[in-house]
Formats: C-alpha cells, structure tokens, sequence
C-alpha cells in the first residue's frame, strides 16, 4: 500500500491492466488524472478535438485488435458528446472503458449549477453501457477499475463506464494497487454441446451463421473446421465477415436479403448453427431449428424462438464441440461444386448492380491484409454483403447503431492499433463534417489512414428516398468545402478522382505515401440497394 492521489492510482491501475493508449479530451475537472497520466508515463495519451472522437476512436481501436479501448472525458456535455460513440461500441459488442469526471464530490445531485453539472449522470449513460460506477475516495480507485476490467473481460464484451469527481481524483489516500484481472472464459455446458452434436449430426442439410462476436472470440478456426467437418456453407452477418475466409469454398459471404441466392440457400437448411449473432436481421424460417451459440443468455431466443442454446465463449465451445462431432462420425463428403456454384450466382448478384464497378476499385486498391471501415454512406451499404473478406478484424461496420460519421475517427483508432496495416474509411460527405476537426489529430499524431469521402454533396441516402418514394427531395442538400483544400490547410495531402472508378488507384497512391490522406470521389445518386428495407409511403405520395 502507497500514498498516493486518485489520479496517480487511476494511471497505474490502468498501466498494470495493460492499457496502453488513452483517447480523451483534457478539462478542468480532469487534472488530477491527467497530471496521473503524464507522470506515470506508460500510456500513450492521444489528445482529439471533440469528445465524440474519443469514444469512436477507442472503439476501432478495440475492435481492430488493440485490446481495450478506453476513453477519458469531462461530465455532462463532455460524456454526452461521447455518448454516439458509446452507441456504436455496445451495439457492436466492443470493449471500451469510458473514464469522466464529475462534480466536486459536495455536489453531487444537488441541481445547483455547477460547470458541467448533469444529475443521475450514470442514469444517463446507461443506455449504451453493460456497468457503470462511481469511486468517491482515492484508495478505491484500484479496486474500481480492477471491477471494470472484470466485467470488460467477461461476459458479452461492452463498453463500461467510472467516473470520479475531480476532488477524488486530487486527493492523497493509501491505495493498494491490485494485479491484473485474469478473466476465464468458459464453454457451454458439455450437457448442451452433446445435445448440439447430435442435432449436427442428424441433419441432412446443416448450415451455418456467423456473427461478430466469432471475431470477438478468435473462433476464426474453430468455425472453419466444423464447417468444413460438416460441408455447411457459412453466411455471416456484415459484422461477422471474416469469421471465414472468403477464399474458402464454404465462405457463402453477407449477400443475404430476400429472394437473394444467398436467402435461398439459408431456407433450405433443416439446422442452422448461429455463432455470435443477436439473429435480428437473419430473418431464418419460423419452423427452422437453430443452435444458438453466444456468451450472453438473453440473447438466446429473443429474436428466434426455435433456438437450442450453446452459452459460453465462442471459441472454447467450437472447439469442445467440434471434439465431440469428430467422436460421433467420419467428415461429410465434400459438396464444393454445389457451394462454388452458389458463390458464382451470389457474384453474379453483385455485377448486376450499377455501384458494383465502384467498390471493385476501391476493393483493388485496398491490400488484402488492410483495414476497410465501411461506412454510413452508399458505397458502405453496398460494401457490406459484396467486399471480399479475407481476414479476421479487417472489416468493420458501425452495427445496428448505424451512427453517421463514425468512420474517420474509428479508423484512426484501428490505425493506433494496426499501425503496420494500410487502414481505409468510406465515408459520405454528410458523415466526414461529423468529425472533420480530427484531421488535425491524425497529422499531430501521425496516424496514416487514407479517407475517401463519396461526395454528393446532399445526405445521398435520405435525398434519393424522399424524392422517389416521398414526393420530392427536401433539406437533404449540402454545402460543402473543396475537400482537397480542407484536408491540405490542416497538412493533409488531399486528392480528387476524375471519376468514381479512379478510387482504387488513388486509395493505391495515397497508402504508399504513409501519410494522413483525403481522396475526395465526387458522385451522383445511386440506387437504393437491394437489400435495403422497403419503403412504403402513403398512397398520396407514390408516383403512378
């Protein structure tokens, strides 16, 4: 046990969990931590320019494989502008540690004006968080965070919230610093995974899913070897691409909505095994069988009710499953050509659409090991079910949450964490104003990710919807910067395409320059994808 201030013990618990870079915003009632941060030296502090880019940037570096992400914020505003970010991360399942401060500790809850004061701020932050607590005396700062690495490290892996009010955190007390968590992680009963391996077995015609938390697990080869063992061709939600490698036969790829091949394919399974998945946008036949595999039990049977559920990390059930089907009976006979003919259909799906050419640039000029962050724009919906995945953690989406302008700061968070990799974000021209500010953190920090903006100069997605299902476009158009210009006054080197299929080899230029690159794509509209949810206006607005 030591004296020490609340902000020292943060920093070193901190540094002894193994974090290594902290993404936040300095303010006054963060002192004491910053001034912890600074003299413990171990831990990288990147400073953004808006606390929305924390949370972002803490997420893609979480998910590209970075380990924990953490975030460090003011209370009130500051941890509300952080909130859309928070919402990426949960609904994605990433593991972020936000750290914000408080009022003084006097002040708590009384209403009574104080700089920055929001009451029930861990009310507030519950939404998008799995834990949230308050540490109020120095000494309890170690335990505190030591809880939050527990819960960061167990269970489904979602962002967890401490917050310490700033007379805490400059206060002396006798703190005992803890080792670092060694959370386990458990298969599913072996009771349930004989019963999973008998219904594998009995099927005739299995079928798998893969979601984002087979990622999240490094169950990568676990999964390919039951597939395989089974002759199941694997479709994958767009967070799970790369659960799989779609150089392998049985990759049947995210192209899956209705009348799709794909769709085709899944209907026909009489067992689907579902990994890592909420299973909302599966859409399987009310009358199929699914095994349901997932780390968190309140997802079993929320959005599929004839589920068996598998509960238990990914990879160790995979694997003790796996041991059991080898035990039960010999590997299925190959059924490659029925899986490379559907994979050429599902291509062929592809070709028939007009953004196809696009993205097949953009996908040339990206390296096979390189990062994509697919964005909330036209040519990042269409990338979702179409780019080719050959590598577990090189594809990312902002989930359910669906967040615009997630995209630059998030992969400047996978470029912390991948710095040997070439990182690329999609993004529209609507998002990049979002977080357009944190081109001056990629140049003070040298963090290299090339960011190509489709610029149509409107909110492309609602423009297209209002004019041709609404009865007319309205307040969707922009006025934008010379992009090129914008990204050179902050020591950018910027780019412009002469035509949308241009964007693979400029992508190709920009990543040799191993510099902060903005290639700015200026497009028209684009059709509403295939996969898209429907529309239906009222009557009075359908065109005859």
């Amino acid at each position: 046990m030591a004296r020490m201030t609340g902000g020292e013990a943060l920093a070193k618990q901190l540094a002894i969990e193994g974090v290594k870079v902290i993404f936040g915003v300095p303010g006054v009632q963060l002192y004491g931590a910053l001034a912890g941060l600074r003299d413990e030296g171990k831990i990288r502090f990147i400073t953004t320019r808006h606390e929305q880019a924390t949370s972002y940037m803490a997420d893609g570096y979480a998910r590209a494989g970075g380990g924990i992400g953490v975030a460090l914020v003011v209370p009130g505003p500051g941890l509300y502008n952080a909130g859309a970010g928070l919402s990426t991360a949960y609904s994605a399942s990433s593991p972020v540690l936000m750290i914000c401060g408080q009022v003084p500790r006097a002040q708590i809850g009384k209403d009574i004006g104080v700089l920055h004061e929001i009451n029930e701020q861990l009310d507030a932050i519950k939404p998008v968080t799995k834990w949230r607590k308050r540490v109020l005396q120095a000494h309890e700062v170690p335990g505190l965070v030591h809880e939050a690495f527990e819960q960061l490290r167990t269970g489904r892996p979602r962002p967890v919230h401490i917050e310490m009010p700033p007379d805490t955190m400059e206060e002396e007390g006798d703190a005992e610093l803890l080792p670092p968590s060694t959370a386990e992680r458990k298969a599913a009963s072996a009771s349930d995974i004989e019963r999973a391996a008998e219904m594998l077995l009995a099927a005739h015609r299995p079928a798998i899913y893969a979601g984002g938390g087979v990622l999240l697990s490094g169950a990568q080869e676990a999964l390919a070897a039951i597939a395989d063992y089974l002759q199941a061709g694997v479709a994958t939600s767009a967070e799970g691409k790369g659960a799989v490698s779609d150089d392998n036969d049985l990759s049947l790829g995210a192209a899956l909505w209705k009348n799709s091949k794909l769709r085709a394919y899944l209907d026909r399974a009489d067992v689907v095994l579902a990994v890592g998945s909420r299973l909302a946008v599966a859409g399987f036949q009310p009358d199929q069988q699914v095994i349901h595999l997932d780390v968190d039990p309140e997802e079993i049977g929320r959005n599929h009710k004839k589920s068996f559920g598998l509960v238990g990390d990914a990879k160790k059930t995979l694997e003790a499953l796996m041991e059991r089907l080898r035990k039960g009976a010999p590997p299925r006979a190959t059924r490659k050509d029925e899986h490379s003919t559907l994979r050429e259909e599902i291509v062929l799906d592809d070709t028939l659409q007009p953004q196809s050419q696009i993205l097949r640039s953009l996908r040339a000029g990206v390296p096979e090991d390189g990062v994509y962050v697919s964005g909330m724009t036209q040519i990042g919906y269409y990338s979702r079910p179409f780019w080719p995945v050959t590598r577990a953690r090189t594809f990312f989406t902002s989930s359910y949450s669906g967040n615009l302008g997630y995209e630059f700061p998030f992969a400047l968070g996978a470029k912390v964490a991948r710095p040997d990799k070439a990182v690329v974000a999609s993004v529209g021209d609507g998002g990049f104003m979002y977080n357009c500010q944190e081109l001056s953190t990629a140049v003070s920090e040298k963090i290299n990710v090339v960011t190509v903006v489709f610029n149509d100069n409107a909110f492309g997605n609602v423009a297209r919807d209002l004019d041709e299902t609404w009865g007319g476009a309205w307040k969707a158009d922009l006025k934008n910067p010379d992009f090129v210009k914008f990204a050179e006054s902050f020591g950018v080197t910027g780019m412009r395409a002469k035509k949308p299929t241009d964007v693979g080899t400029l992508v190709r230029d920009a990543i040799q320059l191993d510099r902060p690159v903005l290639i700015d794509v200026p497009v028209g509209r684009m059709p509403r994808p295939p996969f898209f949810m429907q529309l239906r206006a009222p009557a009075k607005y359908r065109k005859s």
